[in-house]
């Protein structure tokens, strides 16, 4: 298998230029990889309804910051995956990474979430430490198995504490509401992080969720400032704002929530991000591709404003 050219879906995001045609510092890339759903399946064509969304975003500049990352950014369209089974896309998906992550910050569109542990390998390889992790979900992946299999999109949180992957301390969850054994909902306040279930947070939005913000902020520095990473599973809001998604649980955070902490996180340091679990055949107006679109540019346009 080729690695080398992957090839752009339905176009770019934000419309920029493909990968081969520039060097630039930020960099899109497809993971469409849905094998490890376990309800309703079509996250496989999330990066391409991403992609589509995100066109509307491509002369914009941010309102906060008034900075746009169209100059800094290009896409490297889907990575040349195996589309079936779970261990030899991880296989596959890890060097792929690797090579992306070593010349690029690199936003991440899903697909599934089991794609965020070979992820989180890659960027162990390419740091040399484990990272900081800001996990936004409804679910709290923390599972030691998954409907009767070892590995899945619900073990990955687990299994890369597990693996050193993560710095236990500077590891914060957000919107967690999905019925759960303790074992697996406490795990990461268990383990010395700090999950914020989307009960806490029902009502708040602005300033008033600024404490969230300081949590993440704290425990970064208290580590040491390492390497941080944000995965955001879209099935974090609740399904008014993404009902295009495989998994989805009411109760959940809005997009205006998920927007005014990715603002107040900015000044993290953020080595990547993914956004997984958008799956368009059950997307209504195409609410959920545009939440996520948005995210992702909004992400890219704290890591202009930082520099």
């Amino acid at each position: 298998m080729n690695h080398t050219f992957p090839y752009l879906a339905d176009g770019s995001f934000s419309r920029a230029p493909a990968l081969t045609a520039t060097s630039r510092p930020y960099a899109v890339a497809g993971i469409a990889y849905d094998g490890a759903t376990t309800n309703r399946p079509g996250a496989r064509f999330g990066p391409a309804a991403i992609r589509r969304a995100s066109h509307m975003l491509c002369d914009g500049t941010h309102p906060l910051w008034d900075v746009t990352p169209a100059d800094a950014l290009c896409d490297a369209g889907d990575l040349l995956l195996p589309a079936t089974e779970l261990s030899a896309m991880r296989a596959a998906l890890q060097p792929q990474a690797e090579a992306l992550l070593r010349a690029h910050h690199v936003c991440w569109l899903g697909g599934d979430h089991s794609i965020t542990l070979p992820l989180l390998r890659a960027l162990r390889a390419v740091h040399g430490q484990p990272v900081a992790l800001l996990h936004f979900d409804a679910h709290c992946d923390t599972w030691t198995g998954h409907m009767g299999e070892p590995s899945g999109h619900g073990t990955w949180v687990y299994e890369a504490h597990q693996e050193g992957l993560i710095v236990p301390q500077a590891a914060v969850q957000v919107g967690i509401r999905s019925p759960g054994e303790r074992e697996a909902r406490e795990y990461v306040n268990d383990i010395g992080g700090r999950m914020f279930a989307a009960r806490e947070l029902r009502g708040l939005d602005g300033a008033a969720l600024g404490f969230v913000a300081e949590e993440m902020r704290r425990r970064w520095q208290a580590a040491g400032a390492p390497p941080a990473y944000l995965s955001l599973d879209i099935d974090c809001l609740d399904p008014a704002y993404a009902p295009g998604t495989g998994t989805p649980e009411p109760g959940g955070l809005t997009s205006s929530q998920v927007l005014t902490l990715l603002e107040a996180t900015a000044d993290i340091g953020w080595v990547g991000m993914d956004c997984v679990e958008v799956a368009p055949p059950y997307d209504h107006a195409e609410l959920t591709s545009l939440a996520a679109a948005n995210f992702v540019w909004t992400y890219l346009c704290g890591r202009v404003a930082s520099r």
